[in-house]
């Protein structure tokens, strides 16, 4: 069960002549009036009463005061706090007899509920750093943020190197016409010897035939000579005819041309060769890209999972990249009155036996905000105490001069009319 303020009274505390309060349990009680009346007084001294000798103004009693300050709290928990006396002592009064003075105190007194702004001040990274330590999960969601970190650092460098790879291939010179595979100068001279060794025995055959030829018309001339000759002469004539008939000589320009262009003809299948590989390097790298964009996704799901199951004190809070939000926006993007709804949750969380909260300067919120905010506090069960420049209806009451406007003003003792030297 959390613990609130029931009553307070406070005399001759900075500019605070004499106040009493009795705050609403759940809700905001407003503190109102104008400049330099004792309003933050009023919290200022109710730190000091229960948040210790840390919190002690410099000049604690009031100006013109012959009487040193006095307070008085009685918390829901029947717990008495008095400070009163030349040096503002500390009494703790337990109903159950439970003996303590600051120490009782500390065990339901959350520093940053007396002290908002400490908070609202810190570091983004602190804010959420807070926020991890009272749901838990700090540590697994910087394991997480770590693995996002590494894995976002390795695609970035690998979506670096398909670029370049992808640019490089996409810049290098490519020749559709040319081989696939690097030609080889001997394979070409040894099909152009292959040619020209059949062209030769064409050329033998051709010879014989013109010697045949030769020799039947010599036959012919003869012929009366050589008749048993001619049989023979003719039918080989014949078939040497026949053969030379389907004899075709066979082309080397091509392949003398390819020797000639052979260097040429490598440099384009070089070329093709490297721009094959620089486009697979390229699609590598982009596949690995894509791998660890999926990693990525992943570890960043689990973050969200993560912090979607945890416990935490207000809906739409949350932690991204290490930073606190709410509903999306990060601190800096708040509406004050969220920055406070959400200093108020948190720091509730840190100690759930603090009931309490004291806010200062209220006057950032419109009436709407203010009411607003006020029933999201009673609708948590949170006691606020603020204060708001301004007299109207909306504060719970109005300090004047040091004194609560409409209340009795008790009478001011009399400054001792003796001086020093005289009896």
């Amino acid at each position: 069960m959390s613990i609130k303020i029931n009553k307070l009274e406070i005399e001759n505390v900075k500019r605070v002549k004499a106040v009493k309060v009795e705050p609403t349990a759940n809700g905001l009680t407003v503190i109102g009036g104008k400049n330099n009346q004792g309003k933050t007084s009023v919290l200022d001294a109710i730190c000091w009463a229960l948040g210790g000798e840390k919190y002690r103004p410099s000049q604690p009693q009031r100006d013109g005061s012959v009487i040193p300050p006095n307070l008085h709290l009685v918390m829901s928990n029947d717990l008495v706090i008095e400070r009163k006396g030349k040096n503002s002592d500390l009494k703790v009064i337990d109903p159950t007899g439970k003996k303590g003075g600051q120490q009782l105190l500390n065990e339901f007194v959350e520093q940053l509920a007396l002290d908002l702004p400490k908070f609202m001040q810190a570091t983004n990274k602190e804010k959420a750093n807070t926020l991890l330590q009272i749901i838990g999960v700090g540590a697994q969601l910087h394991e997480l943020e770590r693995q996002e970190t590494n894995i976002y650092n390795r695609r970035h460098a690998i979506g670096q190197i398909a670029d370049q790879k992808a640019k490089f291939a996409k810049e290098m010179p490519y020749y559709p016409d040319a081989p696939k595979e690097p030609v080889s100068a001997s394979d070409l001279i040894k099909q152009q010897q292959e040619i020209l060794a059949r062209n030769g025995e064409n050329q033998r055959k051709r010879q014989n035939l013109q010697a045949l030829e030769t020799q039947a018309d010599n036959i012919q001339r003869q012929i009366d000579e050589l008749l048993s000759k001619q049989k023979i002469i003719l039918a080989d004539l014949e078939i040497a005819r026949k053969s030379a008939l389907d004899l075709h000589d066979e082309s080397t320009a091509e392949l003398e041309e390819n020797i000639n262009n052979i260097e040429a003809i490598n440099i384009k299948v070089r070329a093709n060769l490297d721009k094959d590989k620089a486009e697979e390097d390229a699609l590598e790298y982009s596949n690995q890209y894509n791998t660890l964009t999926a990693e990525l996704n992943k570890v960043r799901q689990a973050k969200i999972d993560l912090l979607n199951s945890a416990d935490l004190p207000l809906p739409g809070l949350s932690v991204v990249d290490g930073e606190l939000t709410y509903n999306g926006y990060k601190w800096d993007n708040m509406s004050g009155s969220d920055q406070l709804k959400v200093s108020v949750a948190i720091v509730r969380r840190l100690n759930p036996k603090c009931g309490f909260v004291l806010l200062d300067k209220l006057e950032q919120m419109d009436l709407d905000t203010l009411q607003e905010f006020g029933a999201w506090l009673e609708q948590e069960g949170l006691q606020a105490i603020a204060t708001r420049v301004s007299t109207g209806d909306e504060c719970s009451i109005v300090i004047s001069d040091g004194y609560v406007v409409g209340a009795e003003k008790p009478a001011e003792p009399e400054a001792p009319k003796w001086k020093a030297g005289e009896f």
